[in-house]
């Protein structure tokens, strides 16, 4: 017995410390001081651990030019503590970076020295870096999209623009979330002329219109309110996107508040509540300035475009929502070439409905599979929460709507929830249920093997929806499948048919099945 737990711990503590995929980032910023260690994929790295220190570095940094002793004193003892379980995970790749605050203080150097000390390797990075890593950041969630990309910090605003290219010119201005209170002292109207001459120093006076992604702690908690004032279903703000004229609304709005009416509200820190005023204050003045079209808030900035930078270009270019979701269904019994196969076998049926992407259809195809390793009693749950919860990368609320209809369907449940339905349009939804029960009468016939998959097809003929199976497995043609196959032909407005077929027979019937002569991978681009 204890031969077996010292074995068990061993294999605990392995997942932990011995994984190379392992890294962490240190982020010594104005306000807080962060530690993130990440796992999982490089192209989609998932949050294993998220630590911070709210030393508020640059709390007097405009008065004094320098960093508070007192905040000094609190960030090394938090940075003290993350070395120590950087040493007992035994977590080797370890970046720290320090931005405004410590690059502008005068003490900064000496503290840069003790952190030395400590056995940190520290990279001061200039507002320019600053601004070009948020912005890969930025890419690496939202490939290919164009737009400004604006962070906030505690002691600077970096802004830069972004296309499919990659980052563009940028700069940094003396507007971090700490220096704000100074600049609104003397009145809005004062406020908006100090921040539009700080703008036009860096080069950010003119409109722009477009998106702007909005980066940093703060503007996610504004979004936060955005998504309360909305009623918005869905709880994460990654990715939430507003028009300018609704953002407009929620910044003069929450630039009125005072900061006991927003501690109140879920999910807004006390530190929060006192900042977001002249956050949004701050957010008004962008909005007139740059005229933006739509405000899209971000969770990936920094420390991502950190991790991003170190890609090569080929693992830049895979799909960052199937990076995430094929190692994650992989992680829950589903490898990635199991589903591949299965979205492979279904294509055919869905041909008519596919409107929407197939790296959406096998990104829901891998997690309605991934759900049949779940407790039956909680599985539907888990996987519906999994599509609409997981913070998975280049997806909109249709898309995670269309995942969980999908795996609704699998299920056999085909009525959508009101909840979806204010996430998508019924078609889209209609279409999800089609993959779900696809899938289904895939799965069910031969307990997804391999075998079963090459020795059946399916095929759209004429206004019928054929189900052929090689003689040799025509045990599986059993009414369950016939049912299954009834489900999924009403869904399609066709009728059904199963044909038992002998070797030549089904052997031409399969071959005619692949669209334009291509292999679903080429397809898709599936690996």
């Amino acid at each position: 017995m204890r031969g077996s737990k010292s074995s068990y711990r061993r294999r605990i503590e392995n997942s932990w410390t011995t994984d190379d995929s392992k890294r962490a980032i240190i982020d010594i910023g104005s306000n807080t001081v962060r530690m993130v260690v990440y796992g999982g994929s490089p192209r989609a790295p998932q949050i294993l651990a998220n630590e911070k220190v709210t030393a508020r570095l640059g709390r007097e940094l405009s008065e004094t030019g320098r960093m508070a002793d007192e905040a000094v004193e609190l960030a090394l003892e938090g940075l003290g503590r993350f070395a120590l379980i950087l040493k007992d995970l035994r977590i080797d790749d370890v970046e720290t970076v320090a931005t405004a605050a410590v690059r502008e203080a005068e003490n900064g150097p000496e503290f840069i020295a003790k952190l030395e000390e400590m056995g940190f390797t520290v990279r001061v990075i200039s507002g320019e870096e600053e601004a070009r890593t948020s912005a890969l950041g930025v890419l690496g969630a939202f490939p290919g999209k164009s737009g400004v990309v604006a962070d906030l910090g505690g002691g600077s605003l970096e802004l830069i623009s972004i296309s499919p290219q990659g980052p563009g010119e940028g700069g940094t201005a003396p507007l971090g979330t700490l220096r704000l209170a100074a600049l609104r002292d003397s009145g809005d109207e004062k406020f908006q002329s100090r921040v539009g001459k700080a703008l036009k120093k860096t080069g950010w006076q003119d409109a722009v219109g477009g998106n702007l992604y909005l980066v940093g702690g703060t503007w996610r908690t504004m979004a936060i309110l955005a998504m309360r004032l909305q009623g918005h279903p869905l709880s994460d703000p990654h990715g939430l996107q507003i028009d300018a004229g609704t953002a407009m609304k929620l910044a003069k709005r929450t630039a009125k508040a005072a900061p006991e009416e927003l501690r109140v509200i879920p999910r807004v820190s006390a530190m929060r509540s006192q900042i977001l005023p002249y956050a949004a204050a701050l957010l008004v003045c962008l909005l007139k300035i740059l005229k933006p079209d739509n405000l899209v808030f971000s969770a990936w900035g920094l420390r991502e475009g950190l991790l991003y930078q170190r890609l090569t270009d080929a693992e830049r270019g895979r799909d960052p929502l199937l990076a995430g979701i094929s190692l994650f269904a992989g992680q829950n019994g589903t490898p990635p070439t199991l589903a591949t196969r299965i979205a492979a076998w279904t294509m055919d049926a869905i041909a008519p409905t596919r409107s929407s992407s197939e790296r959406l259809r096998l990104a829901a195809t891998m997690l309605a599979l991934a759900s049949l390793q779940v407790e039956p009693n909680l599985r539907l749950k888990q996987a519906v929460d999994w599509a609409l919860y997981k913070r998975w990368l280049d997806i909109d609320d249709t898309g995670r709507a269309m995942m969980a209809m999908t795996v609704l369907a699998n299920a056999g449940e085909c009525e959508w929830p009101p909840m979806l339905a204010e996430l998508a349009p019924d078609e889209k939804l209609a279409e999800a249920r089609v993959w779900g029960l696809a899938i289904r009468l895939c799965r069910r016939l031969g307990l997804q093997s391999r075998a079963s998959l090459q020795a059946t097809r399916l095929r759209i003929v004429g206004k019928s929806l054929i189900l052929a199976f090689n003689e040799s497995h025509a045990a599986l043609a059993v009414s369950q499948a016939r049912k299954d196959l009834r489900n999924l032909a009403d869904c399609l407005d066709l009728d059904h048919e199963v044909r038992i077929m002998d070797d030549a027979s089904f052997a031409a019937f399969r071959d005619e099945a692949v669209v334009s002569g291509q292999s679903y991978r080429e397809v898709t681009g599936a690996k």
